[in-house]
């Protein structure tokens, strides 16, 4: 869809008519949760485009917090591509709160012995040059998180999340059963399938959305109305076209062909005698990587680069794809059956700038950011962005906050976005290294082929081009013939060598970045941030060597994820133990202030509970007592909190013998915590530094709601 931007307007050419966004003043957010449309059209707070898994995610979410929301997709039907397939642990603990979504994957991912492993081999039957094991002990023993990491198709992740939509009462329409009559739509809690955004109009009260749906074959113009709009519809995002954001970054790293297919021969042979997650084959015939998504059922996607206009995407027909597959795999399993072929093209990019429209245009997911696979860190990103985004959303819709609470949204999640988008290249480029060690260097296959396009190009046949490119690849994958790659060679030796100290030193591509997934931390947006030697200068994070092996590190600074500690209800109760981050409720609105049971905190936790009322928020406090204490001790709370009631007294389930959870956070017990709804820390501060907690605290809260 062509759009222009400029003079402060941005145009969307619609079927030979101009349609126009233009910045105006509108009424504060509150005020749409109700109410008309413009020109007959049907109204919602909330407009998603995408039914990806970041808009599912963001509309199960928004839909628990009581905000309305409906769905369109382009598409008339849900894609069966597996796409993105591991899932990280922040995400699997955003998972545990959808309802039991993290139990569901967990009970459906194939064994985990399965797909911890990445394969390197000649073929898939052939020699084994080395192999990554990305999983360890303390991801079983969940040490650092309640939940492990899953291996999961991203449309079987569709397909469950679907289901718990379809539970809190969402149902997906298919284009044939929608009426034609705008006005009978009730598009509240729907997920409209087969409508694609044309155009975006900016009106007094919120975003006209203009669709052109596919009905049985027949396209038909269906306006829509929503106070906001969040694009979470993929890479190539019409919304973020529409609102005239442009991406900043590096586009096409590498272009290939993705090939999904199905061999249940296949599936049992690795199974038995080599597992893994990928599989990354060199031979002279052919390269490429294989991901198995499902061993068991004998699910894969084989991906295969390729150089356009030499080599082009129509060439790749299901017999031509069949040929390479029984190339790596090494010998011809008899039920070959491929399913789909997709081109692709990896970019390394974000979007300049996340809030469009006078706060009207959202974007999350790849929507925002591109990244290259290497570390799974797309949909886990996005993900995480509507977590994010949905409480603010929450908030602002019923009044609690102004507008300007948007803006955290994009200065919390960018920087991420800005630092992920760095280590999946530098994650991509460990990937490059092994093939550039066995003598296929990938930069050099990248100049050759420009070489041939600035040379060739406008004077040769495609044709001669494409014979003098596959001739040069077919000389360059020789350096993988058994003569040379083997230990007698001394040349071969040297290269195997260097392939083994690659793996053994952690310096391939990675699977797990604990330290990024769970460390992250937000530098400023809504939250109070400290005036303290130990927080990082902005920036700091983004400087580290992204490839360094950093473990994670429990931390309670302003910004970070809350740390995972296993904590027993008091007085002792059937519930066992549980995590902290399950004390904040996944189902509503809270705010969570975490004490120690000690006078000055108390005077805190009683002005945060009365000021959290004069703020018409939910918030409940936790008193953290150390491992053994006894029940009349904890009675303490109820006499010091009293009038409230809103408060739940735990002691600490250390796993380390001695540890407790102020050491753990490396603070005092005089500190107090503040956690939002995201299970970020939103403010710390030692109890005794503070003269009047009722002031303190409505600064604190007046400075998180973006009320100054």
């Amino acid at each position: 869809m062509p759009s222009i931007a400029g003079g402060g307007r941005l145009f969307a050419a619609h079927r030979g008519g101009i349609w126009w966004l233009r910045r105006r003043q509108h009424q504060p957010f509150s005020s749409l949760a109700g109410g008309g449309g413009r020109g007959g059209a049907p109204h919602l707070p909330v407009l998603i485009v995408g039914a990806g898994p970041v808009g599912l995610v963001l509309s199960f979410l928004l839909t628990k917090f009581g905000i309305k929301c409906a769905v369109i997709e382009k598409n008339v039907e849900f894609t069966r591509h597996p796409r993105a397939h591991f899932i990280n642990n922040r995400t699997m603990e955003i998972f545990r709160k959808l309802d039991g979504l993290a139990g569901d994957i967990e009970r459906s991912q194939p064994p985990v012995d399965l797909w911890r492993k990445f394969v390197y081999c000649t073929s898939l039957s052939g020699s084994v040059l080395g192999s990554v094991d990305h999983m360890k002990q303390e991801d079983f023993d969940k040490v650092i998180s309640p939940i492990s990491v899953a291996h999961f198709s991203q449309y079987k992740l569709v397909d469950l999340l679907l289901k718990k939509l379809e539970g809190i009462g969402f149902q997906t329409c298919f284009p044939g059963k929608i009426g034609n009559a705008t006005q009978d739509l009730g598009m509240e809690s729907k997920i409209l399938m087969g409508h694609e955004c044309m155009f975006l109009q900016q009106t007094d009260e919120g975003i006209l959305v203009g669709t052109s749906v596919n009905n049985g074959g027949r396209m038909v113009e269906r306006k829509l109305h929503c106070g906001l709009l969040v694009g979470t519809d993929g890479a190539r995002s019409t919304v973020r076209e529409l609102a005239g954001i442009s991406m900043e970054g590096e586009r096409d790293l590498q272009k290939l062909v993705s090939v999904h297919f199905l061999s249940r021969d296949l599936g049992r042979y690795l199974s038995t005698q080599r597992p893994g997650m990928l599989f990354f084959v060199f031979n002279p015939d052919a390269i490429g990587v294989l991901v198995a998504h499902d061993l068991e059922h004998g699910e894969f996607v084989l991906q295969i680069p390729f150089y356009p206009p030499q080599q082009m995407f129509e060439e790749f027909s299901a017999k031509v794809c069949e040929q390479i597959i029984v190339k790596l795999v090494g010998w011809e399993p008899a039920d070959i059956q491929v399913l789909d072929i997709k081109p692709w093209a990896m970019h390394a990019e974000v979007a300049e700038k996340y809030i469009g429209c006078n706060n009207r245009v959202v974007l999350a997911g790849d929507a925002a950011h591109r990244f290259p696979p290497a570390g799974g860190f797309g949909m886990n990103t996005g993900v995480q962005d509507a977590h994010n985004l949905a409480w603010k959303l929450g908030l602002m819709l019923n009044g609690v906050a102004p507008p300007s609470i948007m803006q955290t949204y994009e200065s919390e999640r960018r920087p991420v976005a800005i630092f992920n988008t760095e280590l999946s290249v530098e994650n991509f480029k460990a990937a490059m290294s092994i093939p550039a060690t066995l003598g296929l260097d990938p930069t050099l296959a990248n100049s050759v082929h420009q070489v041939i396009n600035k040379s060739l190009g406008s004077i040769v046949p495609r044709n001669v081009q494409k014979g003098v490119l596959e001739g040069l690849f077919s000389i360059g994958r020789a350096q993988l013939s058994d003569y040379i790659l083997n230990e007698k060679n001394p040349l071969g030796s040297l290269r195997l060598a260097r392939l083994r100290s690659i793996l053994d030193e952690g310096k391939s591509l990675q699977l797990q970045f604990p330290a990024e997934d769970l460390g992250f931390c937000y530098e400023e947006g809504a939250l109070v941030a400290e005036d303290c030697g130990e927080k990082p200068q902005k920036g700091a994070k983004l400087r580290h060597s992204k490839r360094a092996s950093r473990e994670y590190i429990p931390s309670s600074n302003t910004g970070a994820r809350l740390p995972h500690m296993l904590i027993r209800a008091l007085p002792a109760s059937s519930e066992g133990v549980f995590s902290t981050l399950d004390l904040v409720s996944g189902d509503k609105l809270e705010f969570v202030l975490i004490i120690a049971p000690l006078k000055e905190s108390y005077e805190i936790a009683r002005a945060t509970l009365k000021v959290a009322d004069e703020f018409k928020l939910s918030a409940k406090v936790c008193v953290m007592w150390p491992q053994g204490s006894a029940s009349a001790e904890v009675e303490e709370s109820k006499s010091e909190l009293a009038p409230w009631t809103n408060y739940v007294d735990v002691e600490e389930v250390p796993m380390v013998s001695g540890s407790s959870w102020w050491e753990m956070c490396r603070i005092s017990r005089k500190n107090v915590i503040l956690v939002r709804p995201d299970e970020h820390i939103a403010w710390r501060m030692e109890s005794d530094m503070m003269r009047d907690a009722d002031s303190e605290v409505r600064r604190v809260f007046s400075q998180i709601l973006c009320l100054n």
